[in-house]
């Protein structure tokens, strides 16, 4: 039995699209720049904020200047409106209820800016004691840079081999092989499912239960 699951955040145990398309899309009107239907925001999700701005932002006007000036206007709407209509996926209460139940230490893994993901996490998950909640930080790598995986384990002495990291996109499972933990996709999340395969993951679920299955 596993001693540790690392869970990403967004499209994994939060659905979060419908706010961060509205989000951007506020900052890019200010702007002038075209706004996108929320679907178009689950291919450029996954690698944090500014990637997602950069993804967002027409051709030709990709620059770091706009990227900064979507930053600035995004994150105190999206501060306002982040629990607008972000909600837990189907059975994620449940399931980490259960994993708790069992003393199984949990953390979050996340490309979302650290002060966003821990509020979020508090705010939906209040009964659940994560390990640790790690989020996009100055200087630290983001994922698929295996770094925060490597930190979640130093901070709970779990072995690699005691780990499961679950996430919803390539990224996630590009992070789990880098820092050499199994890995599981899920199949309700942002990406497609051939992408997740795409990737090889040990296993990918196709409903919360199916972790605790796994566990």
């Amino acid at each position: 039995m596993k001693k540790l699951v690392i869970f990403d955040l967004d499209g994994t145990i939060l659905d979060t699209i419908a706010d961060l398309a509205q989000s951007t899309n506020y900052a890019l009107q200010q702007l002038g720049f075209p706004t996108h239907p929320e679907s178009a925001y689950h291919k450029m999700v996954g690698n944090g904020i500014n990637k997602m701005f950069e993804r967002a932002l027409p051709e030709g006007t990709k620059t770091q200047e706009n990227i900064l000036a979507v930053r600035q206007l995004f994150l105190p709407f999206y501060d306002m409106h982040k629990m607008d209509k972000t909600a837990p996926y189907p059975g994620i209460i449940a399931l980490l209820d259960q994993l708790q139940n069992q003393a199984i230490l949990l953390a979050v893994a996340s490309n979302k800016y650290q002060a966003a993901a821990e509020l979020l996490v508090h705010h939906y998950f209040p009964t659940i004691n994560f390990a640790t909640i790690l989020g996009e930080r100055a200087g630290i790598p983001s994922k698929p840079d295996p770094h925060v995986v490597f930190e979640i384990l130093q901070a709970t002495g779990v072995s690699k081999e005691d780990t499961l990291y679950v996430g919803d996109s390539p990224v996630d499972m590009q992070t789990a092989q880098s820092a050499d933990v199994e890995a599981c996709g899920v199949a309700w999340g942002f990406s497609p499912q051939a992408d997740l395969e795409a990737c090889h993951p040990a296993h990918i679920a196709q409903t919360a239960d199916d972790i605790l299955k796994l566990i």
